[in-house]
């Protein structure tokens, strides 16, 4: 059995091949203008390793974060809107809301699909799902004309109270297919089948924006796999933490948006099962981005929504607005390539840009001459300039130098290890405010969690960055550097779908909420069919419920079977328990009403076994010693630097040291120790005495 898993991130290609003959590892710099050039290249050297062929492949599990990063940098298809008479300014009007009240020069997201190719069609159907206006079915035509002469790749068609009945969508889309047969058409009533207007045609111009782009990537991955002798199918991690087909993704892009993050959100929560963690703070830092995800009794919070390209780092409402099942975390522009320069008050300021592969960071030796935090990190000592990348990319510490010192050091009259010193800082200081108003943002505390780290850059910022927030204890997994490609490999194969139908309580009507959950559940299990294999599947139902006139709602379980008489009693009770849970009381007998329901059908999560607990005992033999920047004195210290593979269960060291592995090295700061735990991952705990702020 050789199961496949890649993760294609701005920076950096990780795959991970699972065999009976071992785990093997690899990361290599994406190649931007062709990304499945990297997979390829990548696999034959991981099946070389191996001794397999493409053919002996039995599974292939992918992530990327093309869709987003598309999105962010506006280098999707060419779209278009097609929307209800009277409607053509919706994303625009958006909710009327200002994510910041006093800001006079607020600057929103930009739109994807600019004013001239938004247009409008007559049709109306009321909210409960009548047709009020017959489909203009001429004026569409001619629509499509004005599509064909603009040349439109990609098409939305978002009408009014189409999730309540889509037949004017989808004769909107044969027809269409009729008159411009080689644009992507998205229906919103397919895509975010929700109430809010807003949402609903910002998630199908997403879509539709993506969906060229990516059918073509996956189209030219499954292609050349299969000219190698691959015959196993591509299975992709969706931003919701489960696996979807191909066919899928090409139809529906926009759940892949978030699916690299999603896969280390997994990951950390097996970490959390393995070791019987009830409360924990996921930190995944790769090449461009870092992400911070809460972990509670082993599973990722989650949400129904999204935002992507936020033009305000910390602020809600600043973003494209994407309603989609998603592991919810924070994700900022701090990765291992963003780029560090003075801002206009001579401060130093860490991305949110970044080197990405091309040109990459000075130290890459490819064209780069803005500092990044990896070439801070290098100047510090943190990086063997050997070892980086499992010595698959030879780093100069000389180029790394010189870039701080142009950029930072200089202007400043600062030393460059006192200007890299600053760099980390910063970046630090950045990830760990995003931590804090994450968990502000959720109620809950940072301080009081282990944190997980994982990705290339992120154990050698994860005891910094916990020393920061006031953590004691970091756990890091196995193969941290490749961690969301490890975790693609444990997620399961589900689908969700989320549907509006409005129904108060005291008027409830069970055929009709039993007809539509029946529905909801056959198409589920159709979408996820193929993922799933002859896997057994399983299915959980939620309604999301308010009281009368709320603006917002709470998600309520409901029984995995079909609604009796006394349900709507229970859903009552169980809508109060929650009220209270998050509120501290609720209304007693208030009107309540159902907005929206959600049917997931998936394989079950695979059970982890409890990680043994183990003797501590003496640590190995260092395997040579490093000059390492510890604080802002830049005074260099000499680092005792140990290989990973070397701890036995149980061996601890003293923290200044570094730990150094293939895909990631850990850096162990004087107020932490570090030891191998029962399962393979680096515990790193803080010394009583250890503080620093």
């Amino acid at each position: 059995m050789a199961r496949l898993s890649v993760d294609i991130g701005g920076t950096f290609t990780d795959l991970v091949l699972d065999a009976d003959t071992g785990r093997r590892t690899r990361k290599i710099l994406t190649t931007v203008r062709a990304p499945e050039e990297a997979v390829l290249a990548g696999t034959r050297l991981l099946l070389a390793e191996a001794g397999l062929s493409f053919a002996g492949i039995d599974t292939f599990v992918h992530g990327t974060t093309l869709a987003t990063n598309a999105i962010i940098e506006r280098k999707g298809a060419r779209t278009a809107l097609i929307a209800t008479d009277g409607f053509r300014d919706v994303i625009e009007i958006a909710d009327e809301g200002r994510f910041d009240q006093y800001d006079v020069f607020i600057e929103r997201p930009r739109p994807l699909v600019p004013r001239r190719l938004r247009f409008t069609v007559p049709e109306r159907i009321d909210v409960e799902g009548r047709i009020r206006v017959a489909l203009d079915e001429a004026a569409l035509r001619a629509v499509a004309a004005r599509l064909r002469a603009e040349k439109v790749e990609a098409v939305a068609v978002a009408f009014l109270h189409a999730y309540r009945n889509g037949a004017h969508e989808r004769r909107a889309r044969e027809i269409l297919a009729e008159e411009c047969p080689e644009i992507a058409v998205t229906l919103a009533s397919e895509a975010a089948p929700e109430i809010r207007e807003y949402e609903r045609s910002s998630t199908a111009i997403a879509n539709a924006y993506v969906q060229p782009l990516m059918a073509g990537y996956l189209g030219r991955l499954a292609e050349a796999f299969a000219r190698e002798g691959s015959r196993a199918p591509i299975h992709l991690m969706t931003s919701g933490g489960s696996l979807a087909s191909l066919e899928t993704a090409r139809r529906f892009p926009i759940r892949l948006v978030e699916s690299g993050p999603a896969g280390g959100a997994i990951l950390a929560a097996h970490v959390a099962a393995e070791r019987g963690l009830d409360k924990v703070l996921s930190f995944d830092m790769g090449g461009t981005t870092a992400k911070i995800c809460m972990i509670e009794h082993a599973t990722p919070l989650t949400s129904r929504s999204f935002e992507v390209d936020r033009a305000a780092r910390f602020l809600k409402g600043s973003g494209l607005p994407v309603r989609i099942p998603v592991i919810e975390m924070v994700e900022i522009g701090a990765g291992g390539g963003s780029l560090a320069r003075l801002d206009a008050l001579r401060r130093i300021t860490v991305g949110p840009d970044s080197a990405g592969s091309e040109p990459g960071p000075a130290c890459y030796g490819r064209g780069g001459t803005v500092p990044t935090v990896t070439d801070a990190d290098l100047v510090l000592g943190r990086i063997d300039p050997d070892r980086f990348a499992g010595g698959s990319i030879p780093l100069s510490p000389a180029a790394a130098s010189a870039a701080v010192e142009a950029t930072i050091g200089g202007p400043l009259s600062l030393a460059p290890a006192v200007a890299a010193y600053g760099i980390s800082e910063i970046v630090d200081e950045n990830m760990a405010n995003a931590a804090r108003v994450h968990a502000v943002e959720r109620g809950l505390v940072a301080a009081d969690r282990v944190l997980v780290a994982f990705g290339g850059a992120a154990p050698l910022h994860a005891a910094r960055l916990a020393e920061k927030l006031g953590i004691r204890r970091v756990v890091i997994p196995p193969d941290a550097g490749v961690g969301s490609a490890v975790g693609f490999l444990r997620a399961p194969a589900a689908y969700e779908l989320v549907r509006s139908r409005y129904m108060r309580l005291d008027r409830f009507d069970l055929a009709e909420a039993n007809a539509l959950l029946a529905e909801m559940s056959r198409e589920a299990r159709a979408l996820v069919a193929s993922a799933a294999g002859g896997q057994t599947l399983a299915e959980r139902r939620l309604c999301f419920m308010r009281y009368l006139g709320q603006g917002h709602e709470i998600s309520i379980t409901l029984p995995d079977r079909d609604l009796a008489d006394h349900d709507p009693a229970e859903l009552r009770a169980r809508f109060e328990a929650e009220y209270d849970r998050q509120f501290e009381r609720h209304i007693p007998g208030a009107a309540l009403e159902v907005l929206s329901w959600a049917v997931r059908v998936g394989t079950a999560d695979a059970a982890a076994a409890r990680v043994p607990d183990v003797a501590p005992q003496a640590g190995p033999a260092p395997i040579g010693r490093r000059a390492v920047v510890l604080d802002d004195r830049a005074t260099p210290v000499d680092v005792a630097v140990y290989a990973r593979a070397d701890f036995a269960p149980g061996g601890t060291v003293n923290g200044p040291a570094l730990v150094v592995e293939q895909g990631t090295s850990t850096f162990v700061t004087a107020a932490f120790r570090v030891s191998l735990d029962g399962g393979g991952a680096l515990v790193l705990e803080r010394d009583e005495e250890g503080e620093r702020a």
